[in-house]
């Protein structure tokens, strides 16, 4: 069973329909999969989870960057977790990593710079953020596009973080991760 973690500022907000259900419909093709709003989370049932997948959110939603001690559980969690965009930004500053602005909405060109198995080459991905990260100690850097990384991992664990929206282009890399063996 996966879970699929809702961002957004609030439960059955309008961005669910843009940010969520996206996701559900790659996801539920390949397994069966539950949705929880991030308040909702219970930390004692994470390891009933194959795989955890953190939506993104609109442009102006900072709910997650504003409550990050709501995620605590991913530096604990031994569950693979895949965040995009918000996800992303959320995952980085709770392992401590700071957020640069870094304003791209569009059609992207991204560049793999590290071997991984969610995605390689050069591909184009629709982005659509405020934030980005910076080079840092706690996770290497999969990818780029001209203006600011676009992927991540954890260096020690299967966190990832992609900036761009999968879910939106790019499906079989949603799909990739979902399949990834632990």
């Amino acid at each position: 069973m996966i879970l699929v973690v809702d961002m957004n500022w609030k439960q059955d907000s309008l961005a669910f329909g843009e940010f969520v259900s996206p996701i559900v419909s790659v996801v539920q093709t390949l397994e069966e999969c539950v949705v929880k709003h991030f308040l909702e989370i219970d930390t004692s049932k994470l390891g009933c989870y194959s795989k955890i997948v953190l939506s993104g959110t609109p442009l102006k939603d900072h709910a997650t960057l504003k409550q990050v001690e709501k995620f605590d559980w991913v530096k604990s969690c031994g569950t693979p977790i895949l965040g995009i965009c918000a996800g992303m930004q959320t995952i980085s500053l709770v392992y401590g990593e700071p957020l640069l602005n870094c304003l791209q909405v569009g059609m992207a060109e991204i560049t793999t710079l590290k071997e991984n198995p969610i995605f390689q080459g050069e591909f184009k991905a629709y982005t659509l953020h405020n934030y980005s990260v910076s080079p840092n100690k706690t996770f290497e850097t999969l990818a780029e596009s001209a203006k600011c990384i676009q992927a991540i991992k954890h260096k020690q664990k299967d966190i990832y973080g992609v900036l761009f929206h999968p879910e939106v282009r790019n499906q079989e890399i949603l799909k990739k991760f979902i399949q990834l063996k632990q």
